[in-house]
């Protein structure tokens, strides 16, 4: 059997996920993917052969606790355990407090928190019986900064960093390691399944990730790199990482800037319509 080291990371058939299976591939690691898409799922691990030392594709769903349990047997029994967990599978949403059903918000947080939720519970057994792992959850500049309009999409993501910082402490004790990565907005395919009340939104994302400098692999580069030096939040891009220091140290000062620069954008986006 071979001695490289092991992932497994959710929503890996595309956008994040899959750059994040680029990098450990090119590494030489062994990657599992789990996916919903099976297509994506193939097409992925095709691609990803001749470079990892071994590819493995887990069909997963992570709003059911069973699949990512039976990932952990699946990768318990094929590959003796795994070291590096990437709960990555995430959706978006937009939208006022009044605005839009409460089913996106049940939807939005079911997946992007109760998805990671589920992922540290179905591995943890595994990563203490080893005495080793590491946690990576996928969170978003979002949950640090809560812009306005975004509510659900937030508070999905800022649980992603609380339970993150809860987990770091709770297991280390098992010499098991947390890190959050919270990434501003960069090309990927987020808004392919995007719910918002909010007509034209999805547009005006791919406006914002298209202007990105980091690109889908910068910042999986970025957070492998985090991870690897024990950080519990890795913020890959710079204006995002300044604004959350500014919030930490005057939270009044930043409360200004971002309701000024909200109020800007409401008024173009208004415009645009």
């Amino acid at each position: 059997m071979s001695n490289a080291q092991r992932v497994f990371i959710t929503g890996g058939a595309s956008g994040l996920g899959l750059a994040f299976a680029r990098q450990y591939a090119r590494r030489g690691w062994r990657v599992a993917l789990g996916d919903i898409n099976a297509e994506g799922l193939k097409a992925a691990a095709e691609e990803l052969q001749a470079s990892a030392a071994a590819v493995i594709t887990l069909p997963c769903n992570v709003q059911r606790m069973e699949d990512l349990q039976q990932a952990a047997a699946q990768l318990q029994k094929t590959w003796g355990g795994v070291d590096v967990v990437i709960n990555n599978a995430g959706v978006a949403t937009s939208g006022d407090i009044d605005a839009g059903p409460l089913e996106d918000w049940d939807w939005v947080l079911d997946i992007n928190l109760m998805g990671v939720v589920r992922g540290c519970r179905a591995f943890t057994p595994m990563f203490r019986k080893q005495g080793s792992g590491q946690f990576i959850n996928i969170a978003s500049a979002a949950g640090l900064l809560n812009a306005p309009g975004m509510g659900s999409y937030n508070i999905s993501k800022a649980g992603v960093v609380a339970l993150s910082e809860t987990l770091k402490m709770e297991l280390a004790p098992y010499g098991i390691g947390v890190t959050v990565a919270c990434p501003a907005f960069f090309q990927t395919n987020l808004t392919d399944s995007m719910r918002s009340p909010v007509k034209g939104m999805g547009k005006t994302v791919n406006s914002l990730m298209s202007r990105s400098k980091l690109s889908a692999d910068d910042v999986a580069a970025a957070v492998i790199k985090g991870a690897e030096h024990g950080e519990l939040v890795v913020a890959p891009h710079a204006l995002e990482r300044r604004l959350w220091l500014l919030k930490r140290l005057s939270p009044a000062a930043y409360y200004r800037l971002v309701q000024k620069r909200f109020e800007k954008l409401a008024a173009k986006f208004a415009q645009a319509q």
